[in-house]
């Protein structure tokens, strides 16, 4: 049997899967245990960011970022029975109320970022916004079983904004500051898989309600039409919501993601984002000169980190990816080997020279969080 068909046919049947045993979780319940220094460290950097005034928006409330507050709403809860914890923690609980806030406040707070910022950042911010929003209730929402009034109401301002025309039919406005990986020219795919893993998640068969039917097909065509032109790291999220949302890709496109991902896969286990990052279909000259200079003079690392790394195993981990694959055992090794023993995080670098690096490794702890607790939700 070839490689891939072995690998098709253990997905089909593997386990549940379980807590990583070979890892830091043995000791997750003793102070000072790696569940612990990463909670410490999330904490804190959630905390910064939400007290930052270059994130403070109107009516008192701040931005949403996707390298900081985004990964922090979805990971910080897979930490709760390790630490036990019996509710969220104040942060949690202040960025829950923040997009709440937002939701309800959606015809009256501004966007994000206005023209001032650039053209059409207005409604790339409102597109954006959308999104995470419905990502972020939704996934609180998943917890509890039930899908909130504010959640429903956040996928409705999300569906709202969907293109139903042109080029990105099926997706949404997203920020573009030629900030790869989140805000650069090809992150509108990006930001269309994050929309399908929120209406996955989303409780109380949300997916199947009749009325957002067309909304869902536009996405899947649009998700599917431009699989092949996207960077790996992009592919590596619409896998992650390929895993919540039935019939998103087919599963000849999921499969062939997965080779692609363990062919990038590093001799020390982890996977690095620059090799992942970038296609030839960057927008400009100027995008591909940032592939590879960091500065003027300073090329960009090419070693394993804690974002590529930890994305990637906890989307073949929702891919129902077996424990027992000597790729995915290598992957988690390299993260519990690679947390920062003082700072509790896990490293992370920009792919953009005037963006500092430890925005990065929020994203990166917070991934390699998912991805050692084996969350199965979000």
């Amino acid at each position: 049997m070839s490689p891939t068909l072995l690998r098709m046919s253990v997905l089909a049947t593997c386990l549940p899967i379980c807590l990583f045993s070979a890892g830091p979780s043995s000791d997750t319940k003793i102070p000072g245990s790696w569940a612990w220094k990463a909670a410490a460290y999330l904490d804190q950097r959630a905390g910064w960011w939400m007290a930052w005034p270059v994130a403070a928006r109107d009516h008192g409330t701040f931005c949403i970022s996707c390298h900081t507050a985004m990964p922090y709403a979805l990971a910080r809860p897979a930490l709760r029975k390790a630490l036990d914890e019996e509710s969220a923690s104040p942060n949690e609980r202040k960025l829950l109320d923040n997009v709440t806030k937002r939701v309800r406040l959606w015809k009256d707070a501004g966007p994000f970022y206005g023209e001032e910022s650039g053209v059409n950042k207005s409604a790339e911010s409102r597109g954006t916004e959308a999104i995470l929003n419905a990502l972020i209730l939704a996934s609180n929402d998943a917890r509890r079983g039930r899908l909130s009034d504010d959640a429903r109401a956040a996928f409705d301002h999300m569906w709202a904004l969907q293109r139903s025309a042109g080029d990105e039919k099926g997706a949404w406005p997203w920020l573009n500051f030629d900030n790869a990986p989140f805000e650069a020219g090809d992150s509108v795919y990006y930001g269309a898989s994050l929309a399908a893993v929120a209406v996955g998640t989303a409780p109380e068969s949300y997916r199947a309600t009749p009325a957002i039917q067309t909304n869902l097909n536009l996405l899947r065509d649009y998700i599917t039409r431009n699989s092949a032109t996207q960077s790996l790291i992009n592919k590596v999220v619409a896998l992650w919501a390929a895993s919540k949302l039935p019939r998103l890709m087919t599963r000849n496109q999921q499969q062939s993601i997965i080779n692609e991902v363990l062919d990038k896969q590093r001799p020390d286990g982890g996977w690095s984002l620059s090799s992942l990052a970038w296609t030839l279909r960057s927008s400009s000259i100027r995008s591909l000169a940032k592939l590879w200079l960091v500065s003027e003079d300073s090329p960009l690392d090419v070693k394993s980190d804690g974002y590529a790394t930890g994305l990637i195993t906890f989307a073949l981990e929702q891919n129902r990816f077996p424990r027992s694959d000597p790729h995915l055992q290598r992957g988690l090794d390299w993260l519990a080997h690679n947390q920062s023993q003082t700072e509790g995080g896990w490293p992370g670098y920009s792919l953009n020279h005037h963006r500092p690096h430890h925005f990065m490794s929020d994203a990166a702890t917070a991934y390699a969080v998912l991805a050692l607790t084996g969350t199965s939700s979000p």
